[in-house]
């Protein structure tokens, strides 16, 4: 039996991906490394193993001591599960709507939520808060309007690329499938919520999962609004340790592991989805 000779363009393509996988896992593969170093070590020899008396959990306890994790992981889960939930259910609809009803103004419509894409957080950030502020929700010094302050841009800001994508996924679901409901005597929402969610449930998992990460890695729109000890997340917070730490590089390096590994547990757990989610669209297509 004749072993089927592999393709030379193959080859090359996995030895590619090999060394991009290489370049993007080996930093923080490093970074968790030293971070159980002491920090003379981590200056003098940053590429060993730490074993024997190289190891050391100090840094680790350091950063949770001296800096309010509990907290920052609190108010960075509630903004990013808000922010998720809110999405998720006004993206679908929205796509939903403008993929099944034909309207007065639909097409600019569409056109507004492309533009939408358009704009950086950067050129809206100042009329936001300004905006925010005459409302008395942003600089109050009060933490849960603080986080609502944060909460309600971010929604806005990941709506434009939710709709685009969830209209993508609803237009490959079958209409026959909801002309069979409304013969059957189902609404719209019945319809909505038992064909088109199920039908395009990967689809939703993956903008749930970007929705979740992008707000949960945020810094510029939250440390704009976030301005108080007992209001910070966790990517203020490690931008703060990182100020305040200096060269203390074994303390920085166990700060950055402390704030990646919920990412990491959301992936790990739903990677599946997010290949589905991002594949689904070209097999259907």
């Amino acid at each position: 039996m004749k072993r089927a000779k592999i393709p030379v363009s193959q080859i090359v393509t996995y030895v590619v991906l090999s060394l991009w996988a290489l370049t993007t896992i080996y930093p923080f593969i490093w970074v968790i490394l030293n971070s159980f170093k002491k920090k003379g070590m981590i200056i003098s020899d940053s590429f060993s193993l730490p074993l024997g008396d190289a190891f050391t959990w100090e840094n680790y306890i350091t950063a949770w001591q001296r800096s309010d994790f509990k907290n920052a992981y609190l108010n960075s889960f509630i903004i990013s599960g808000t922010v998720t939930v809110f999405v998720v259910i006004l993206a679908g609809l929205a796509a939903y709507g403008l993929v099944r009803y034909r309207f007065w103004g639909r097409n600019l419509l569409y056109s507004l939520i492309m533009a939408g894409m358009m704009f950086p957080v950067f050129s809206t950030i100042i009329p936001v808060f300004r905006l925010e502020a005459l409302m008395g929700i942003a600089g109050t010094g009060n933490r849960w309007l603080s986080l609502l302050a944060v909460i309600l841009p971010q929604i806005a800001g990941n709506l434009c690329f939710a709709i685009i994508i969830l209209m993508g996924f609803i237009q490959s679901v079958p209409i026959e499938l909801e002309e069979s409901a409304y013969l059957d005597g189902c609404n719209v929402f019945e319809i909505y919520f038992h064909i088109i969610i199920p039908s395009a449930k990967s689809s939703f998992a993956t903008v749930a999962i970007f929705a979740f990460l992008w707000r949960y890695n945020d810094l510029f729109t939250q440390s704009f609004f976030l301005r108080y000890p007992q209001e910070r997340a966790i990517t203020g917070l490690l931008n703060e340790i990182s100020s305040q730490a200096g060269v203390n590089y074994g303390l920085m390096a166990s700060s950055v592991v402390l704030v990646v590994i919920p990412v990491l547990i959301v992936y790990v757990c739903l990677q599946k989805h997010i290949i589905k989610g991002l594949t689904a669209g070209a097999i259907k297509g």
